[in-house]
């Protein structure tokens, strides 16, 4: 029994990924971050409306309780935070009243989850299920907090550089896709296996960095190093740059540049890193890394092909629409020591 919900229950949610229902997808990738808070009596709700203080959220409540919480969910509406329903849609025109305002989203992983019925009739009114939480902060997406972890997630996000919201209020918020959970599905299997097979570190806390880091024990060809010679292989976080580029070409190219200062510190701090005596990534964006300082250099035919198709894949995936300036990748490279006098920092004794 347990295995056939818990079947149904990835078949519902990959339908809400790829928009059923009407389901919303995330922001378009800059600092701002959906918060959901659940908050299942007035009393929680009145202490998280003040730990949130002037950062306003989307808090959900379960409808068919809700519409007796009238001051309670008056007070939220009027802080400006975005009121969401969860359970079924029955009470929907009552918790209207309550709330002050139309409700127009609904949580619908949230238990007790809305039967088909409800998220059809749901759907009817208007009312759209909200994005899917991530499991952590991402730029454009959602994150839900348990009301006890509200406080230090709210200094830990505002530390890093992300910006909480309503969800309602996410530049760019938009109807699911079925590519949408098709990049899902992509980032779970074949980039989260890549992650953990070659033990890629993640340098991407903040919301405007975008490069990852691989620890290698060989240098591979064409670089003008012994096969042998431990290095340092970066890789670009694909979907956090796709978006950033939709939004500004210039904010993308100072996120690269700031980037590089992440993979010089990791090299200087991680133990992982401490014999690379190179960094290079082999990549299609390497003009930029050529204005930072890199050597390129062109890669074997069969390889080049390999990694374009690769590429090619990626913006499928991501639904990349502009074609890139280039067709072909090259390795772009940097002894250790000139990457870090251009990049590191002086760290203390």
């Amino acid at each position: 029994m347990s295995a056939a919900v818990s079947t149904l229950t990835r078949v519902r949610r990959a339908r809400l990924r790829a928009g059923t229902y009407g389901a919303w997808h995330g922001g378009s990738g800059g600092p701002e971050i959906g918060l959901i808070v659940p908050v299942s009596d007035p009393e929680t709700l009145r202490c998280v409306l003040e730990t949130a203080g002037p950062t306003r959220l989307t808090v959900v409540v379960p409808a068919a309780q809700a519409i007796g919480w009238g001051d309670a969910l008056r007070a939220a509406a009027e802080a400006g935070h975005e009121v969401a329903g969860s359970g079924p849609a029955s009470p929907l025109a009552a918790l209207d009243v309550a709330a002050g305002h139309a409700i127009r989203s609904w949580a619908a992983d949230a238990s007790p989850a809305p039967g088909h019925r409800s998220l059809l009739a749901l759907a009817a009114r208007g009312v759209h299920p909200l994005p899917l939480p991530d499991v952590a902060a991402r730029p454009g997406g959602t994150l839900r907090v348990g009301p006890d972890d509200l406080a230090a997630t709210l200094a830990d996000l505002k530390a890093r550089g992300y910006r909480p919201m309503p969800v309602r209020d996410l530049p760019g918020l938009r109807r699911a896709t079925p590519r949408d959970a098709l990049a899902h599905a992509y980032a779970l299997t074949v980039e989260a296996n890549f992650t953990r097979a070659h033990h890629v570190i993640d340098l991407t806390s903040r919301p405007d960095a975008v490069m990852r880091v691989a620890p290698l024990r060989d240098a591979p060809a064409p670089l003008p190093l012994p096969p042998d010679t431990p290095t340092a292989e970066m890789h670009l976080d694909s979907a956090r740059l796709v978006s950033m580029a939709a939004r500004s070409q210039l904010g993308t190219y100072r996120a690269y540049q700031r980037s590089l200062k992440d993979v010089a510190y990791a090299m200087q701090t991680l133990p992982e890193l401490a014999d690379a005596q190179a960094v290079f990534a082999v990549t299609l964006f390497y003009g930029p890394l050529e204005q930072a300082g890199f050597t390129l250099l062109k890669l074997p035919p069969a390889r080049a092909r390999l990694y374009g198709l690769g590429f090619r894949v990626l913006r499928l995936v991501h639904g990349t629409t502009r074609p890139p300036s280039v067709q072909q990748p090259k390795m772009a490279w940097m002894p250790r020591e000139e990457f870090l006098t251009r990049y590191g920092q002086p760290l203390r004794p």
